[in-house]
């Protein structure tokens, strides 16, 4: 009887670590940026925000002023997303 219940909370234990991985989550912000005055800025911004590891995709709108970013939550944070931008001369911030 020990046997089992150790064998089955090993095996719970083996199924749960391995889906960890399957837990990420792939998430969407909308960053509002300042400072993109020329049509250079949002390729600067894209460039800022692609060098962040977990990044999948980035959209910059010079237009809207905004940035919207597609991240994996494992890898990355919005703090980290804002930070990139930041040193790269575009503070920017979370609009959603």
């Amino acid at each position: 009887m020990k046997m089992k219940c150790s064998l089955s909370v090993l095996a719970i234990a083996v199924v749960l670590s391995a889906a960890g991985p399957a837990i990420a989550a792939e998430k969407t912000v909308t960053l509002a940026v300042d400072n993109m005055y020329c049509s250079a800025c949002p390729h600067i911004v894209k460039q800022s925000l692609a060098k962040v590891a977990g990044v999948a995709t980035a959209a910059v709108s010079y237009e809207k002023k905004t940035a919207t970013v597609t991240y994996d939550d494992q890898k990355t944070t919005v703090a980290a997303l804002t930070q990139a931008t930041t040193q790269a001369g575009y503070p920017s911030y979370p609009l959603n």
